[in-house]
């Protein structure tokens, strides 16, 4: 076997004891890695409650982690998420995913409940359990520097996993977070505390000169892009670049979404960020892009153990709840970090106290209500639970700006209709990376498409979702894809596996991938109502200027957008999946 280990290691934390699963090949070329073995897992236990000890929490590599392919340092995190009963995932970086299949596993699949705080400790054939009382209650970087991981690759909870914070993060060496669905609860209500891998073995090569020219070819593409290599790319500024594009488009969300554009963006741009912090690149092992920025801590001599906030951060932290302080970004930005706490939700959720409540916020209110988000106390006891709950508690559901449970992102539906399509349809609620639109509705990559106008969007939405579900089971980075493309990883893959494949090769499976997600949501009792955008974005108009128009969504257009969708995808009218297309894709159809 090549790529693969051929290892599935199965962890119960009831009885702490492991066993080890040696999968066929038919298994691995259907599911590739990543998200799409960690949703063949989920798929079994589907229907039971995120907090239930039987439910799985997995995470896999892929068959390009841990070679010389590009951007191939990630791994897939895959369970329910509390926050919206949906399937959960996240793709994490840094050095975890490369350690564990350097220890000689594909993947690993969690279940049972600790009856006391755990930690897992894996060095290639050897998994240990540690009773982790002494760091419950430690932030992400105190149980870095606690058990100083060195090579080793860890991922941790903070306090918000541990008190019930239903978006709870996972942290990964540092400074990458699996941030969206709650998956730091998913640890919490297991008691596991911790994951620590390190490994000394190599996956095995079939074709290394193949790959090695897949390499080169990838790498001179991503060298000529100007979006990840140029002076104002990702590898200068981070993915904050994209704040300027932002507010140029008119769809900087801000006051909660009802407004597109912020006065004060021109003075809290990357730029900005740049100057003040004078930050210094960092990324996922083997990444060239090093598209994070880390920094000191403001006022001390630390060593670069501050995260700097990313593009999503910045704008919500900013705009979106009327702020235009960079210190207090950074700040709240490091406190979810060392909390858990995934930055969007949170910051969602505060704009929409923020416009029910009428309260500006001060540095010091807003960090008050970090706080007691993360310890679950006083008003934090309802805000932790997101947007969708506070508002309804508040008797203000409209004001929550999510699809399904999960906040939105910080790209405003209104200035790129793609992305509304791609929001409302996501299979984990509203999510931009699931289709990532912006690459040809922003970015113009690999051909512009007219972002005001939904003709032809089902379909591109419909491929990108398949493409990105491969992206995360090979596993890459969904950067590379601003200049590369699945022609090229196709190429690496087969020379790392030995298993030939074209690019539509690798679609068709990732279809599969897909619709699998869509059974699962729907053995959920999920369908074409739950597959819409909030009322906001089709009764009120964006913010106007510089000769651009930002009107409401035509919401007959979007139907008839989301209908042609369905028959695309292979669903029935009302969103389900089609007993027919599941056989098709080789997905069985038991339990629904």
């Amino acid at each position: 076997m090549y790529g693969w280990t051929g290892n599935i290691l199965h962890i119960n934390l009831t009885t702490q004891d492991f066993q080890v699963e040696t999968p066929g090949m038919d298994f691995y070329r259907k599911y590739l890695g990543g998200k799409g073995m960690g949703g063949y897992y989920l798929r079994q236990c589907a229907t039971l409650p995120f907090d239930h000890p039987d439910m799985v929490i997995s995470l896999f590599t892929g068959p390009l982690v841990a070679t010389i392919a590009p951007t191939s340092g990630r791994g897939h995190l895959v369970s329910k998420s509390p926050l919206t009963g949906l399937v959960g995932d996240a793709s994490m970086g840094g050095k975890l995913p490369t350690q564990l299949k350097r220890a000689g596993w594909d993947g690993m699949v969690i279940t049972g409940k600790s009856p006391h705080p755990i930690g897992i400790e894996i060095s290639n054939a050897r998994v240990k359990f540690y009773r982790a009382d002494s760091l419950w209650g430690m932030d992400t970087h105190q149980v870095h520097n606690t058990l100083s991981p060195k090579k080793a690759g860890l991922a941790c909870i903070g306090p918000a996993g541990e008190n019930g914070v239903w978006f709870a993060s996972v942290t990964v060496d540092r400074h990458h977070a699996a941030g969206r669905s709650g998956l730091g609860l998913c640890f919490g209500v297991k008691n596991l505390k911790y994951l620590l891998v390190e490994g000394q073995g190599h996956p095995r090569v079939k074709d290394l000169k193949g790959l090695k020219e897949a390499r080169e070819d990838i790498i001179r593409l991503a060298a000529a892009s100007p979006a990840l290599m140029g002076q104002y790319g990702f590898t200068s500024l981070g993915t904050g670049a994209v704040y300027d594009l932002m507010d140029n488009r008119r769809m900087m969300p801000t006051n909660n979404f009802q407004a597109t554009r912020f006065e004060h963006a021109g003075q809290l741009n990357a730029a900005a960020y740049a100057k003040a912090y004078t930050p210094k690149k960092y990324g996922c092992r083997g990444c060239h892009i090093l598209c994070k920025k880390i920094s000191k801590k403001i006022g001390t001599r630390d060593k670069y153990s501050t995260t700097m906030p990313e593009f999503e951060t910045m704008s919500h932290f900013t705009a979106l709840i009327g702020c235009h302080d960079t210190d207090l970004v950074v700040e709240a930005n490091d406190r979810c970090n060392r909390y858990g706490m995934d930055t969007i939700s949170a910051a969602v959720t505060l704009a929409c106290r923020r416009e029910i409540t009428g309260q500006d916020y001060t540095r010091a209110s807003l960090l008050s209500l970090l706080d007691d988000m993360a310890q679950d106390l006083g008003e934090g006891k309802i805000l932790n639970k997101g947007s969708v709950v506070y508002a309804a508690a508040m008797g203000h559901p409209q004001a929550a700006m999510a699809v399904k449970g999960l906040e939105l992102p910080a790209y405003d539906p209104r200035g790129a209709y793609g992305m509304a399509l791609g929001y409302a349809l996501s299979t984990r609620g509203g999510c931009h990376l699931r289709a990532y639109p912006i690459t040809h509705e922003i970015f113009r990559k690999p051909v512009a498409t007219d972002r005001f106008s939904f003709s032809g969007k089902a379909r591109i939405i419909k491929i990108a979702e398949d493409v990105n579900a491969v992206v995360d089971s090979i596993t890459a980075c969904k950067f590379i894809f601003f200049a590369a493309g699945l022609e090229e990883y196709a190429k690496a893959y087969t020379a790392v596996t030995g298993e030939a494949s074209s690019a539509q090769d690798l679609v068709t499976i990732g279809e599969r991938i897909y619709y699998n997600e869509r059974i699962i949501n729907s053995l959920n009792g999920f369908d074409a109502r739950d597959d819409d955008l909030p009322r906001r974005f089709f009764n009120e108009p964006g913010t106007s200027g510089n000769q651009i128009q930002i009107p409401p969504i035509d919401r007959t257009a979007f139907l008839d957008a989301r209908k042609r969708y369905y028959d695309i995808r292979g669903l029935d009218s009302f969103g389900n999946p089609l007993r027919s297309k599941s056989k098709a894709l080789g997905l069985e159809w038991t339990n629904l």
